[in-house]
């Protein structure tokens, strides 16, 4: 079973919005936040620098985003910036604009209230590594009661350093509803401290760590309401398939989207005059400041038939800042 936000990341329909990098709780080692994302004030949508609200709507509507996860650093210690863009979203959106948070301190009630009213639908807490096992007694059973009687719905989301069956004990007692437990990684954010701890890469894998994984899925993700997310799910259906979604909102009538959710067309510098002269629909062309951009399949049978001089095919990301993936010449 996964949860509906889960569900809604599985199609690409969650908008990652990064509220606040700072967390002052503890340096977890295996924290795989970036040095561009830690400890700085700035606000993402998705890959998007936030300057103002506009930008945050502007992001979701990119993608047709079902829902928003709320990240960070912790959203919990940004609170009146979290609770700003929670109703934000609801109130452009509505209510089915599925909204969680990942956090990794408790809070308390006044903050389970505040979440739930701005329109908090999920939250998903992560203990400290060295309190699993102990958690029951401990504020961090009570919160999962105290969020479910303010209308949260309460998880653990756990990185998968190893199995710990209390996870599923909270489960079976009705304190939490789910438990989500993600394949251990080392990222460009962790990979020293991971390294010095003597982690290491699976074989053939970028990112996933060698060790726990077939003791997780033994102990615990047998139980319905644990969901084991792997690295290459995270990448080869979470990620691609929100820049899919992002690329078949954003592309135009001309423009080729991969099944890695990539944008591919035509670059050329001849002038709209010779487009026109050879025949070119409007709808297959559009004109930029320097260049014109059209279907890549016509500009390439336009080179090799020596009606226009030489171009380019581009495959960029459709993310706001269009990255370009690779450039193949044309002449």
């Amino acid at each position: 079973m996964i949860s509906k936000g889960c569900e809604q990341c599985a199609k690409g329909g969650k908008m990652v919005l990064f509220v606040y990098g700072y967390c002052d709780q503890r340096d977890c080692f295996y924290c795989p936040l970036g040095e561009n994302r830690k400890n700085v004030n700035q606000v993402y949508a998705n890959e998007r620098a936030v300057e103002s609200d506009e930008d945050v709507i502007a992001e979701a509507k990119r993608m047709d985003a079902l829902g928003s996860s709320i990240t960070g650093g912790e959203p919990q210690e940004a609170l009146d910036r979290t609770c700003h863009y929670l109703s934000l979203l609801k109130e452009e959106f509505g209510e089915d604009h599925h909204t969680h948070l990942y956090t990794g301190i408790t809070g308390g009630r006044e903050n389970m209230r505040r979440l739930a009213e701005a329109g908090l639908d999920e939250i998903r807490f992560h203990p400290p590594l060295e309190q699993w096992g102990d958690l029951h007694g401990t504020e961090w059973e009570e919160i999962l009661y105290i969020a479910r009687e303010e209308g949260l719905t309460p998880a653990f989301e756990i990185p998968g350093i190893r199995a710990e069956p209390e996870f599923v004990e909270f489960l079976e007692e009705g304190a939490a509803e789910f438990v989500n437990v993600n394949e251990f990684e080392m990222s460009d954010g962790n990979y020293r401290r991971m390294q010095e701890r003597g982690y290491e890469l699976q074989d053939g894998h970028m990112s996933a760590v060698d060790g726990s994984k077939s003791e997780i899925l033994e102990e615990m993700a047998s139980h319905p309401r644990v969901y084991f997310c792997t690295s290459v799910f995270k990448d080869a259906a979470q990620h691609r398939n929100r820049l899919k979604r992002m690329a078949r909102k954003i592309r135009r009538e001309f423009d080729e989207v991969t099944d890695d959710g990539t944008i591919v067309y035509g670059k050329t510098w001849a002038t709209e005059e010779r487009l026109q002269e050879l025949g070119v629909p409007e709808e297959f062309y559009t004109v930029k400041s320097e260049h014109v951009e059209l279907a890549w399949w016509l500009l390439e049978e336009m080179v090799e038939e020596g009606d226009v001089e030489d171009g380019e095919i581009v495959e960029q990301y459709p993310t706001v800042e269009g990255t370009v993936v690779e450039r193949t010449p044309l002449a």
